[in-house]
């Protein structure tokens, strides 16, 4: 898994925390090795072009933003949020040069519940046969996210995903007085079925191993969601209250992927403990982070993996959707979910 042959193209990934793009102001990012540049055009509205220049190559987040147009700081070049050349500054009265038909590849981006997303893909291409963006429905549209943290995981986006959906693992990496630890494994029965360009861990009640859902109260249940190309969110309901925890990953390069951890919920008190929330999401993410950074240590000797029933029936979900996104497009259909309903067995 060494280029992005293997990375989902024609898909919605994680841009950006809204927050991170203030008026006026680029910020770079990059989604498969594409460099992207944001800002906000007048309206506040999300903007995204390739960041550069074409005339010489100058990253365009150097520049500055003037109205609805992002100029290039070595010769002034403008461009507008389609991606069109605007001005061309050295021009003298005379020169044949249209400018406008000097034009830079724009990204389709949507702003929501607190999140920039960017699709990444091919030309003029049909986004409603995309994976959807993962929206919370049962909160408002301007919901914004109560934690965030950012942590780059040194591994290709596959072993960023399957890790983190990995059921198994949790005794092992995550053992710590205040979830589990490996003398409370005990077997675990869990519904599964498909979802839009995904699947889904049906409504279930927590494991009893897990004390960190005690501190939400109540008969909390709970619902995990997959949908590709990376983004899982997992829906904890107290009564008509809702505790959201979102991580979406974002495919840097081939050997790096960033991922965004973040948490919603509109249960009042919950915001009174949010330094105890934040330092369990952090340890969490940072376990995480030291097995697949302990991982690539023996993936650089290109090992045949394994994959088994039913613990790692998660991973193969994932590689069957991508593989069937792929194919429908390839062949002009549509999506077809490999997922079928079941029940997985497995112990941690």
């Amino acid at each position: 898994m060494s280029t992005t042959e293997n990375l989902l193209r024609n898909c919605w990934y994680f841009g950006l925390p809204s927050k991170n793009l203030k008026a006026k102001k680029a910020q770079e990012i990059v989604i498969l090795g594409e460099p992207i540049v944001l800002f906000r055009n007048s309206k506040g509205e999300v903007q995204a072009l390739r960041d550069l220049c074409p005339h010489r190559g100058i990253p365009l987040h150097f520049g500055q933003v003037v109205q609805d147009e992002i100029e290039c700081p070595y010769h002034g070049w403008t461009f507008n949020g389609d991606g069109v050349c605007t001005s061309i500054p050295s021009l003298c009265e005379g020169q044949d040069l249209d400018c406008r038909k000097i034009r830079i590849k724009n990204y389709p981006a949507q702003e929501m519940q607190g999140n920039i997303w960017v699709f990444v893909g091919d030309k003029d291409f049909d986004l409603s046969k995309a994976p959807p963006l993962p929206a919370m429905n049962f909160f408002p549209l301007e919901k914004q996210p109560q934690y965030l943290d950012i942590v780059d995981f040194p591994c290709h986006l596959d072993h960023a995903v399957i890790g983190l959906m990995d059921p198994a693992h949790g005794p092992f990496v995550h053992k710590s007085w205040f979830w589990r630890t490996a003398k409370s494994i005990h077997e675990k029965k869990k519904s599964f079925g498909p979802s839009r360009f995904g699947f889904q861990m049906n409504r279930h009640l927590p494991s009893k191993n897990s004390k960190a859902y005690k501190i939400l109260g109540g008969k909390p249940t709970t619902e995990i969601r997959f949908t590709l190309p990376s983004c899982r969110v997992e829906h904890v309901q107290v009564g008509l209250r809702s505790f959201v925890s979102m991580t979406a990953l974002v495919p840097v390069s081939p050997s790096l992927t960033r991922v965004y951890q973040m948490a919603y919920w509109d249960i009042p008190w919950l915001s009174l403990v949010k330094p105890l929330i934040t330092s369990f999401a952090k340890t969490f993410l940072n376990q995480d982070l030291q097995a697949v950074t302990k991982q690539q240590v023996g993936l650089k000797y290109d090992p045949s993996l394994m994959l088994i029933k039913d613990a790692d029936t998660q991973a193969k979900w994932y590689f069957s959707l991508k593989n069937e996104y792929e194919l429908s497009l390839k062949e002009k259909r549509e999506f077809q979910n490999p997922v079928k309903e079941t029940e997985l067995r497995w112990r941690s």
